[in-house]
This record gives C-alpha cells, structure tokens and sequence, in this order.
C-alpha cells in the first residue's frame, strides 16, 4: 500500500504517566510530508492539539500546552507523545498527514486511535536493591542510580550516611553521578523514593 498510516484503534493510558500514540508510515521517495494535524475529540469538546507544517510546530489546545511532543527527524514516525495523562484527555485522537508528490498533487490519509486513561492501583514505591559494596578506582567516573516501582510520579533523594550524625542530603534526582571520584567519597549511601 502506498502512503499508509499505521496505529492501533484503541490504547490504554496510565493517569499521570506518559502515553504514545503511535502513527507511522513508510516514507516514499518523490512524496514529502507537507502537514501533519492531530485532533482529539472528547465528550464535552474537540479541536486540533498540534500541527507541524514548514512554519513549524505549533500546539493549538491550550490543555495541551507543554504536554505534547511528536519525534523531529524521524521519518516516517508522526506518533504524538503525551506527558502527564490527564482523565480528561480520554477520546478519539485522530492523526492526519498531507503528502506532495513531485507533480505538486496532494495525498492525505487518516487514522483514529481511541484513548482510554485508567488509573492504576495505588502502590507504594518498591526500590529494587543493587549491589552492595560497590568497589570503584579513584579518578574514574562513577554513578548510582535508583530505581522505584509504584504508582507515578515518584520522587529520588540520595542520601550519605553520617556515624552518629544526620544523613547528608546529595541530590533529589534519581540518579548520583562523580566525574571524578576521590578517597574521600568513600561511604554509605543511600535512596529514598517517594510518592503520593
């Protein structure tokens, strides 16, 4: 088939957590891609989320606003990526590309995908334990990196353990990165995670 798009009809994504509608097609030569829309049609509304055309990208709902993106550079793949799942972003999501070909005639396909968001049971962060006394060079770059499993969004502190004293906070990032590790860096440390 020439110039077709292909997504799932229906997809199911997680409150809170990130969710990709996939769109793809496979390039062919003497077509260049000239627009891409997507629209979403909900219960109470619809309109065009976001749409990339040779002035650029540009998202449209204000909903919207800073929670999507679709891929730069990769050809062929339109999907749209939304951040943050909302229970009101649930709805048909309609992704639309126009083509022209060298002879300047356009092409325009489309494909809908239905979005349902649920929300997931609430769980407690797991921290998956990595390996105990750890033995790195002096000098060499080095990095500790936590890893929770629960309900989103979890949050990181890295702590240092202080004999006898209150735990030294070090970062509030999942991941605790040396770009040169001394003597002095030698220690007990350790991940918190949190959630709701």
């Amino acid at each position: 088939a020439l110039l077709d798009l292909i997504g799932p009809s229906q997809i199911e994504g997680v409150w809170k957590a990130s969710v990709v509608l996939p769109c793809t097609y496979v390039p062919v030569k003497d077509f260049g891609q000239q627009a891409l829309t997507w629209t979403v049609v909900h219960d109470q509304s619809s309109g065009t989320i976001f749409r990339r055309d040779a002035s650029g990208d540009h998202v449209l709902l204000s909903e919207y606003r800073d929670r999507v993106e679709v891929p730069k550079n990769l050809a062929g793949n339109v999907s749209l990526h939304i951040l943050k799942l909302e229970i009101s972003d649930r709805g048909t999501y309609t992704c639309h590309v126009t083509w022209t070909a060298s002879n300047n005639s356009l092409i325009a396909k489309e494909i809908s995908t239905k979005v349902e968001v649920v929300k997931v049971a609430v769980t407690k962060p797991i921290i998956r334990a990595g390996a105990l006394g750890l033995t790195v060079p002096a000098g060499a770059r080095a990095s500790l990196t936590c890893v929770a499993h629960g309900s989103p969004p979890i949050s990181y502190r890295w702590f240092r353990a202080v004999p006898g004293g209150t735990a030294l906070l070090l970062s509030s990032q999942a991941e605790l990165a040396w770009d040169s590790l001394r003597p002095s860096d030698a220690g007990t440390y350790y991940c918190e995670a949190e959630n709701r």
